[in-house]
C-alpha cells in the first residue's frame, strides 16, 4: 500500500519472481557469490599463498551465497553503514562468515577481494543477474506467450477474415495465419535475444590488471580473468576497458527485449480492434465490473494494461542502452545508480506479458461476425478476378475492375456474378471466376 513503485506495489504478485534477481537483497547475495568464487579460483590457480588450502572449504563457503538470507544482507547493510561502501561491506561480512566457518588461515583472508576494484564485482553481478533472470523468468515468459499464440494459430487457421490495410478492407487472409505472423515475429527477436553475449567487466582499478600484475607478474592474468568469467560465471568478459564495463552489450540485451516489446504491443492493438470490431467476444467473470458507470461494458484493459507497461518498459530500456555505454574517461559514477534500475523494465514487462496472455485467454472467437463482413464485402475478389483476366490476356482488366468497384454502390456477389456473366471470356474461365468468393480467397 505505501510502495512508491506499481511494480513493487499494485503489481508485486507479478513481479516478485524478479525480487531473487534485482531487488538490493539479490545485488548483494550476487556480489557475494562473485567475491566467492573468484577466492576459489584464486586457490585453483593456485596463487601461491594459497596453494595449501584445504579444498574441502570450497562448499561451505559457497554456501554462504547459496544460503544467503535477508539477514545477511541486512548485515551487509549494517557494515556498509560504518564503511559507507557497498562492496567493501561485501568483503568484509565475507570475512566475518569465515572466521565463523573456522579452519581457514589468517593470511588467506586477505586474499578476498585481491586485486580488484568495486567494478570487478558490480560489472559481473548484474549482468550475471540479467543473465540468469532473462533465462529463468523473462524467456519463459514469452515462450508462455508463444505457446498461446501458436495454439490459437493452429486452432483458427482455416478461419478466413477480412482484411483490413489502411484500415480499409484487403484481400481476405485467415485469422490462424494472422496470429502466426506473431508467432514468428517474436520467435525471431526472442532469438536474437538468445544470442546477444551478456559480457561482464574484470580487469582491476582501469581495466590492466595492474594490482594483480605487479603482485604476480608471472601469471596471465588475462588469461585468468576469461576463464574466471566465462567457466566460474557463465559470462564473456569484455577484452578491452576502462575501470567499468564498456555496457555495449548490456545495451544489445536491452535493444533486444525492447524489439519484444514492441511486436507484443502491436499485438496487444490488434487484439484490442478485434475485439472493437467484435471479432471477439470476451468471456465474463461473475462479479467484475468493466465500467462504474455503464453496466453493459466489458472492456480489453488487459490488453491496455499491456500495452501502458510495455511503453513504460521501452522508455527505460531505451534509456538504458543509450546511457550505460558512455562515461566521462575511465569512469564516472552515473552507471552506479542507473544500474540499480535494470530489473524496472523487466518488471513493467512481466506484468504486461501476464496481462496480454489474460487477455488472450479470454477471447471467444465470433465466427459469425468475420462471416459476416466478408459477405459484406464482396468488392476484395477484384483483385482474384483481374488477375486471371490478365493471365487469360483479357484489355485492361485492371482498369475493368476499378471502374466497378471504385463507386460509392455496394458490392454484393450478385454484382460481381453479373459483371463476370459479361465479360467475352471462355465459359470455363467464366466458371473459375463465379467460384472465387470473400471467404475462399484467402490464399496460401
Amino acid at each position: 500500500m505505501t510502495a512508491v513503485s506499481p511494480i513493487d506495489g499494485r503489481y508485486r504478485s507479478k513481479t516478485q519472481a524478479l525480487a531473487g534477481y534485482f531487488s538490493e537483497y539479490a545485488l548483494i547475495r550476487y556480489r557475494v557469490r562473485v567475491e566467492i568464487e573468484y577466492f576459489i579460483a584464486l586457490c585453483e590457480l593456485p596463487l601461491p599463498q594459497l596453494e595449501g588450502f584445504d579444498h574441502s572449504l570450497f562448499e561451505p563457503l559457497r554456501d554462504i551465497y547459496r544460503r544467503f538470507s535477508e539477514q545477511d544482507a541486512q548485515r551487509v547493510k549494517d557494515i556498509e553503514a560504518v564503511t559507507n561502501h557497498d562492496v567493501k561491506a561485501v568483503e568484509y561480512f565475507i570475512k566475518e562468515q569465515i572466521d565463523v566457518l573456522g579452519g581457514f588461515p589468517a593470511e588467506a583472508k586477505e586474499f578476498i577481494h585481491f586485486g580488484l576494484t568495486s567494478q570487478d564485482i558490480n560489472n559481473t553481478s548484474v549482468p550475471l543477474s540479467v543473465k540468469e533472470a532473462l533465462e529463468e523468468v523473462y524467456c519463459p515468459m514469452i515462450e508462455e506467450l508463444i505457446e498461446q499464440l501458436n495454439d490459437y494459430a493452429e486452432q483458427w487457421k482455416q478461419v478466413p477474415m477480412l482484411a483490413k490495410t489502411h484500415g480499409q478492407p484487403a484481400s481476405p487472409t485467415r485469422l490462424g495465419k494472422e496470429v502466426m505472423v506473431y508467432v514468428y515475429r517474436l520467435e525471431e527477436q526472442l532469438r536474437a535475444l538468445k544470442d546477444t553475449p551478456v559480457t561482464a567487466k574484470f580487469g582491476g582499478a582501469t581495466g590492466n590488471y595492474n594490482a594483480h600484475h605487479v603482485a604476480y607478474p608471472q601469471y596471465d592474468w588475462r588469461e585468468f580473468g576469461n576463464r574466471f568469467v566465462s567457466e566460474k560465471l557463465g559470462l564473456e568478459r569484455e577484452q578491452w576497458t576502462t575501470q567499468i564495463s564498456n555496457y555495449d552489450w548490456l545495451g544489445a540485451i536491452f535493444d533486444a527485449m525492447r524489439r519484444i516489446n514492441t511486436v507484443i504491443i502491436d499485438l496487444d492493438r490488434d487484439f484490442w480492434m478485434y475485439i472493437s470490431m467484435e471479432y471477439f467476444k470476451q468471456k465474463i467473470k461473475q462479479g467484475e465490473v468493466g465500467s462504474s458507470a455503464m453496466p453493459h461494458k466489458v472492456n480489453p484493459i488487459d490488453f491496455e494494461n499491456s500495452e501502458g507497461n510495455l511503453g513504460m518498459a521501452n522508455a527505460i530500456l531505451a534509456f538504458l542502452a543509450q546511457k550505460l555505454p558512455v562515461s566521462r574517461l575511465q569512469r564516472d559514477l552515473t552507471d552506479s545508480t542507473v544500474l540499480r534500475n535494470v530489473g524496472v523494465p523487466m518488471g513493467h514487462a512481466l506484468i504486461a506479458m501476464q496481462s496480454t496472455l489474460k487477455g488472450l485467454r479470454k477471447l471467444i472467437l465470433n465466427e459469425a461476425k468475420l462471416q459476416q463482413d466478408l459477405d459484406n464485402t464482396w468488392a476484395v475478389v477484384a483483385e482474384a478476378i483481374q488477375t486471371i483476366l490478365r493471365r487469360e490476356a483479357y484489355p485492361n482488366p485492371y482498369e475493368a475492375l476499378k471502374a466497378l468497384t471504385r463507386t460509392n454502390e455496394q458490392m454484393t456477389e450478385e454484382t460481381i456474378h453479373a459483371f463476370i456473366r459479361q465479360l467475352n471470356v471462355s465459359p470455363e474461365v467464366k466458371e473459375e471466376l463465379m467460384a472465387i468468393t470473400p471467404s475462399n480467397y484467402t490464399g496460401m
